[in-house]
């Protein structure tokens, strides 16, 4: 999601507010984690820390979401996610609220640390699986603070009409939009239930080739299951797709929808031409992936 309204985030700035705020952690060593993410900054503060600072006005009501809630959805959960531990506030020309999170050790997935993509598939599923079991009383609806994951795929209808338009000469763009119609017309029957909201290897933990932790709930919210899918798409196929779905127990209109999601994200990428070359090829990867497997 672009944002013009970001500040320069850096080490500086953290030591600084750290300094002010935590003055007891002011010792530190400060260290921006690479690749740090989109929609937040990340330093490693000491051995057993990091820090999370929002990059824009779009992201910065996840700080207040993620301590309330993340403490209530660990105990459920079969694999460690983030324990805030502190909140920090605007300071230093820095405008929004900021956390402190406990370090969890291990590496954001690349199919070449894992050892068996099946095992880890399935893993992945029972983590889902435990999540959208949870109770969702009070929990934040899917809406704008999540960017409408867990929500309607309407909601982002003229956005891919408009990429595909750009894509026309690159994708089998009939093909996307049937599919695309195709998810529009199922909705989520069921109680809403907790989504993370960005499956993504960069958010999944691999220890030791097996998945040991989920991280970045900035997207979560209470909703529709399906765009917790995604990477049946993304990173699974063959059998370790085939053991990621048949450990899910959804519909065929949920897994139609999560083909929305899919083709949704990848087109939008595609379409931009403002991310690198290999970024854009891979989102047109994942474009024909789903196509070929909706065969």
């Amino acid at each position: 999601m672009q944002d013009t309204n970001r500040v320069q985030i850096d080490d500086q700035l953290v030591h600084r507010l750290i300094q002010a705020q935590f003055p007891e952690w002011g010792n530190l060593p400060v260290q921006m984690v690479k690749p740090g993410g989109w929609d937040n900054r990340t330093f490693r503060l000491g051995n057993d820390m990091l820090v999370r600072m929002p990059s824009g006005p779009a992201y910065a009501a996840q700080v207040e979401k993620e301590h309330r809630w993340l403490p209530k959805l660990a105990s459920q959960l079969p694999l460690p996610i983030p324990t805030p531990l502190v909140r920090g506030m605007p300071d230093n020309g820095y405008p929004w609220s900021w956390s402190i999170y406990r370090w969890i050790e291990g590496e954001p997935a690349k199919a070449e640390l894992i050892k068996d993509m099946n095992q880890f598939a399935g893993s992945l599923a029972e983590f889902l699986d435990a999540l959208h079991q949870i109770d969702v009383e009070d929990g934040p609806l899917a809406g704008p603070h999540n960017f409408h994951r867990g929500g309607q795929l309407a909601v982002y209808d003229q956005e891919i009409r408009e990429a595909l338009i750009e894509l026309r000469d690159h994708i089998d763009a009939s093909a996307v939009e049937r599919l695309w119609n195709v998810a529009l017309q199922s909705d989520w029957q069921a109680s809403p239930v907790w989504v993370h909201g960005d499956v993504a290897f960069g958010n999944l933990l691999v220890t030791d080739g097996r998945l040991s932790a989920v991280i970045d709930f900035g997207c979560s919210a209470v909703g529709d299951p399906a765009c917790d899918l995604v990477i049946a798409w993304t990173q699974f196929s063959g059998t370790s797709r085939a053991t990621f779905r048949n450990k899910l127990s959804f519909d065929n209109g949920t897994w139609d929808r999560a083909r929305g999601w899919a083709l949704w994200r990848a087109c939008i990428v595609a379409a931009k031409h403002n991310g690198n070359q290999r970024e854009v090829e891979s989102s047109l990867a994942v474009v024909n992936e789903v196509l070929s497997d909706s065969h």
